[in-house]
């Protein structure tokens, strides 16, 4: 399988391969490529619709010379935590932000979340944010305030800085979850609110039934595997002394 960047003669042929209607997969078994890469080179160029591919081979030349000006002159850029590779890192993380805007959220609003993800602390700063994306602290507040109207992060006073730090720790991800189940129960609420405004023996009230019920069996079931699982998100795994994974609690 070959690696490295993507050249633009592949481009052309993702762009083709879009035209025609493709499935990533299939573009991806063409050009000898996984499909996470042809996933993440769409979705950063514009997505399946607006992607170009002349546009997106310049756009990767800027970001490449970006990295490369912004890397320390004279010596290498300072090691990741742990031993990481910075580069698998960086990698990785586009695979997260991709997943993300897969999922429905603007792009920078993925970055913000996966760099909260990714970072050891599970929290960080407005301007640590600024300074890892390389963005306007507008971009970081507008992203921010989206994100915890989701439930997905929280904010928190760092009293020692007098900053505010967005949080991405356990139970933010089991509020998020039940955020969800609020959202279906809503829904289903609404819908049954047509029923009876379009006329219970309507072909319009009965799909509308079909999917309260539905939604409320989803939201329910959201709801319940949360609370039943929520202790996994408190259980830390720990090396056995015969190599085996064991479960610990963290409270």
């Amino acid at each position: 399988m070959p690696g490295g960047r993507l050249t633009q003669q592949e481009r052309q042929q993702i762009a083709s391969g879009l035209a025609d209607g493709l499935a990533y997969a299939e573009i991806a078994r063409r050009l000898d490529r996984p499909t996470s890469t042809i996933t993440r080179e769409v979705m950063r160029n514009g997505g399946p619709v607006a992607y170009r591919a002349d546009l997106a081979h310049r756009a990767t030349e800027r970001r490449a010379h970006r990295r490369r000006q912004a890397a320390p002159r004279g010596r290498q850029a300072p090691p990741q935590a742990h031993g990481r590779d910075p580069e698998a890192v960086r990698e990785y993380e586009e695979t997260f932000t991709t997943l993300f805007m897969q999922q429905g959220l603007p792009k920078m609003t993925a970055r913000v979340l996966t760099c909260l993800f990714t970072t050891d602390a599970g929290s960080l700063t407005a301007s640590e944010l600024v300074q890892r994306l390389q963005v306007s602290p507008a971009s970081v507040s507008k992203s921010v305030a989206f994100l915890e109207s989701q439930g997905l992060l929280r904010r928190e006073r760092d009293d020692e800085r007098r900053r505010e730090r967005y949080v991405v720790d356990n139970d933010v991800w089991y509020q998020s979850t039940m955020a969800a189940a609020r959202s279906s129960a809503q829904l289903a609420e609404v819908a049954r609110q047509g029923v009876g405004i379009l006329g219970p023996d309507t072909p319009a009230a009965a799909r509308l039934e079909n999917i309260a019920r539905f939604t409320d069996f989803i939201g329910e079931t959201i709801a319940r595997a949360a609370e039943q699982a929520r202790e996994v998100l408190f259980t830390s795994t720990e090396t056995a002394p015969d190599g085996t994974a064991e479960l610990a609690s963290d409270r």
